[in-house]
């Protein structure tokens, strides 16, 4: 079993939305997620909602566990386009429950531009500029479908080197989903990218607002006075990924 706890008021809404969604997900996808056991209520030991979900085995995704990246790409994009095929009848549109995964990335125009203000001169804040007005130049007009919001390295789980389960659903929401592709620049190289991006069938549109979505990530987690080095060499990875010809 796994506990979840919310480390921050801003994430408890995630234990109730998970309770709800995740053992329709459960039904609906291929993957393993982490179906909910047991919900606990706030108290003076904890105060606020937590739960308890079923174990899921397996290891965090890396790039030597895996059998090749190219592989995983086609792996990932399938459990992607397979959770967008859920009904979204009664989902939670993208809002503050989820930190707008999958809603407008005008939320974070003005702290986008100010963390671009921040940068030293390593980076070519012309082109970084240019990545983020691009991405709001091209608003999701498509029907709504479900994300997951936060598909990182962490959250996926690997098991005989494939794609095996997916956990922590708690920034899922029915929007755009060109958030869920981030992980074109943060893991992928230019070979799977693509793979990844095509099996997505992502056009210029779709590319233009996922690019916005991880180059908004990457810069929040290089101006934080908390971020470790290990998530400051994740970032800084991303930008220069970002900043090639895919």
């Amino acid at each position: 079993m796994a506990v979840r706890l919310p480390s921050h008021p801003a994430y408890a809404a995630a234990v109730s939305k998970e309770r709800v969604w995740l053992p329709i997900f459960a039904r609906e996808l291929d993957l393993r997620v982490p179906v909910p056991i047991a919900k606990g209520e706030p108290s003076e030991a904890y105060l606020l909602p937590w739960s308890i979900n079923r174990w899921i085995d397996g290891e965090t995704l890396t790039r030597a566990n895996v059998e090749s990246t190219s592989s995983f790409a086609v792996e990932l994009a399938a459990f992607l386009r397979q959770l967008q095929s859920v009904t979204t009848a009664s989902g939670s549109p993208a809002g503050e429950h989820n930190f707008h995964r999958g809603g407008d990335l005008r939320v974070y125009d003005a702290e986008t531009r100010h963390c671009l203000s921040l940068l030293d001169d390593t980076y070519d804040k012309g082109v970084l500029k240019a990545i983020w007005d691009r991405a709001l130049h091209h608003p999701y007009s498509g029907t709504p479908v479900w994300v997951h919001g936060d598909v990182a390295i962490g959250n996926l789980i690997v098991k005989g080197g494939h794609l095996y389960g997916v956990i922590d659903f708690g920034c899922c929401g029915v929007g755009d989903p060109s958030c869920d592709l981030v992980m074109a620049w943060t893991f992928f190289d230019a070979e799977s990218r693509g793979i990844f991006l095509n099996e997505m069938q992502a056009d210029a549109s779709m590319l233009a607002r996922a690019r916005g979505w991880a180059l908004w990530k990457a810069l929040i987690t290089m101006v934080d006075d908390d971020s470790c080095a290990e998530q400051l060499d994740w970032a800084k990875r991303t930008i220069v990924q970002l900043m090639e010809r895919i």
